[in-house]
């Protein structure tokens, strides 16, 4: 199913049924003097991978419900500790990628990483994990939040009908699945913006509260670790909502290949967006304390919002949609990244050959744009999306722990490997430690849905030796396959790449 046909040839100007199509000529009206490759540009310059950084960490969570933290450890003074301790946990993780981002300069992120380390069925598995579930449940539920806050202004007396919210949500998916398809530059620009109005709307709470501070509004902060009752059933859930805040921080590993000057650049970009995050949330959270009592943030169902009715009066309908443009960043830096680690896996024989092909004139990864819209919009419709969330968020954490082995263990297989960046040892054995213990601990807090989880991911072992190792797939099969391949080609305007990186 995932064997590369004849049609691979085509970029080079072989023929398709007695046609030349070559870079297909016939789109345009004057063939160019020379031929200009056909492949991924590094157009992601230090200040777009910061706010690829940045605004794909920054969504909705820290602006809507900041509440997983404080449940599950029970007072204020240990949430704000373990705010403090994700986020450096976090940059520690950054770190170990920003190594791995600097000597193996493929894009993919975890694919890739995993793929180098341990070979081809891990990192199948973990792909096939992501394009199935995870990236289309992902994409979906910060989609929803941007669909109802954009909504919020319009619906302020009654409540939003979901049909409503959905309908919009759909509109929000495909602008941003439009936008990576026709222009990586314009995807990075929109994406500085969004980023700065994501800055600008924490500086809105930070500011006042900091102001508050200073009148003295200290209370919630007075026997601040009183009525802590963190547990070891608590703690797991309570470290899975903190890095899920954080995460986001590994996407600038995705698109390594478009990242100019990358030994300098993704280094820098990962330290100076992870210690602008964690400050920016320390500090949210922190204002959020000096207006609202704890049992009022956890009963608050958009804790920015009730920040802002208490202390800013009608400029608090503004916030709704800074909360819109913040999940909207969020869901065109993941599609823009997420979208390379299909790309490099359809170019590894992982996935089918078209998703490993660009646009001839726009130079972006198409296919492997659109692949995740249908998959997406069958889980806004139909699917528990949350469920499914909590199903898989184990196996994010577990194969980011087996990238960050797989850096250790680089270390001794690989030692000659270039190392531009590296970082000192005790940083990825922390790192992956910390990961492996919060998994094991999800196993023993909350087994059947890491159960389940688990299974889901196990239907990666079979998917590979099916689609990947039986090469004796009926005949009728491959012409099929072949026939899709050319038709969506076609259809499409998409050529192989010309970069040969293909390992």
């Amino acid at each position: 199913m995932f064997r590369k046909p004849a049609l691979s040839t085509i970029s080079n100007g072989s023929s398709l049924q007695g046609q030349s199509i070559g870079r297909l000529p016939s789109l345009d009206s004057k063939e160019p003097a020379q031929e200009e490759k056909v492949v991924l540009k590094k157009k992601v310059t230090f200040l777009r991978g910061v706010s690829i950084i940045i605004g794909t960490i920054i969504g909705a969570g820290i602006f809507i419900s900041p509440k997983g933290i404080l449940k599950n450890t029970g007072s204020v003074g240990m949430s704000l500790i373990l705010w403090t301790v994700c986020g450096i946990l976090s940059l520690f993780g950054a770190l170990c990628y920003a190594e791995l981002g600097t000597c193996i300069k493929k894009s993919g992120g975890h694919y890739t990483y995993i793929l180098e380390a341990f070979g081809p069925l891990p990192a199948f598995v973990r792909v096939w994990v992501e394009l199935l579930i995870i990236r289309p449940a992902a994409t979906a539920v910060i989609s929803l939040a941007f669909g109802r806050y954009i909504l919020e202004p319009f619906f302020i007396q009654c409540e939003i009908p979901d049909l409503a919210i959905k309908l919009i949500t759909a509109v929000g998916i495909t602008v941003v699945m439009v936008l990576n398809s026709m222009s990586v530059s314009w995807s990075a620009r929109i994406q500085i913006f969004l980023t700065f109005c994501k800055l600008v709307a924490i500086l809105i709470i930070i500011v006042p509260g900091v102001m508050q501070l200073i009148k003295g509004e200290t209370q919630h902060f007075k026997d601040a670790f009183a009525g802590n009752d963190a547990s070891v059933m608590g703690l797991p859930l309570a470290f899975y909502s903190g890095m899920y805040a954080y995460s986001g921080w590994f996407y600038l590993n995705f698109v390594t290949e478009e990242v100019e000057n990358p030994e300098k650049n993704i280094p820098l970009a990962i330290c100076i967006s992870m210690v602008i995050v964690t400050v920016g949330y320390v500090l949210t959270n922190v204002a959020y304390f000096t207006t609202i009592s704890p049992e009022e943030l956890l009963n608050s169902k958009a804790v920015a919002v009730t920040f802002a009715e208490r202390l800013m009066g009608n400029f608090s309908l503004a916030v709704p949609i800074f909360v819109a443009l913040s999940c909207f960043g969020s869901m065109n830096g993941g599609i823009f990244a997420v979208s390379r680690m299909f790309y490099v896996a359809s170019r590894e024989g992982h996935l089918p050959e078209i998703l490993s092909m660009i646009h001839v004139r726009k130079h972006t990864p198409l296919p492997a744009v659109i692949v995740l819209h249908p998959l997406t919009m069958i889980m806004l419709f139909t699917g528990d999306l949350y469920s499914l969330l909590n199903f898989l968020s184990f196996a994010r954490w577990l194969f980011i722990g087996l990238v960050v082995i797989g850096l250790i263990y680089l270390r001794y297989k690989r030692p000659d490997m270039p190392r531009p960046f590296k970082v000192p040892l005790f940083i990825p054995a922390l790192f992956s430690f910390t990961c492996l213990f919060m998994v094991a601990l999800s196993l023993y807090s909350d087994p059947v849905n890491t159960g389940i989880g688990f299974a889901i991911t196990l239907t990666g072992v079979p998917a590979y030796y099916l689609f990947i190792i039986w090469d004796k797939k009926p005949r009728w099969f491959r012409r099929l396959l072949d026939r899709v391949t050319e038709t969506l080609q076609i259809i499409l305007e998409v050529v192989p790449t010309d970069d040969g990186l293909k390992s």
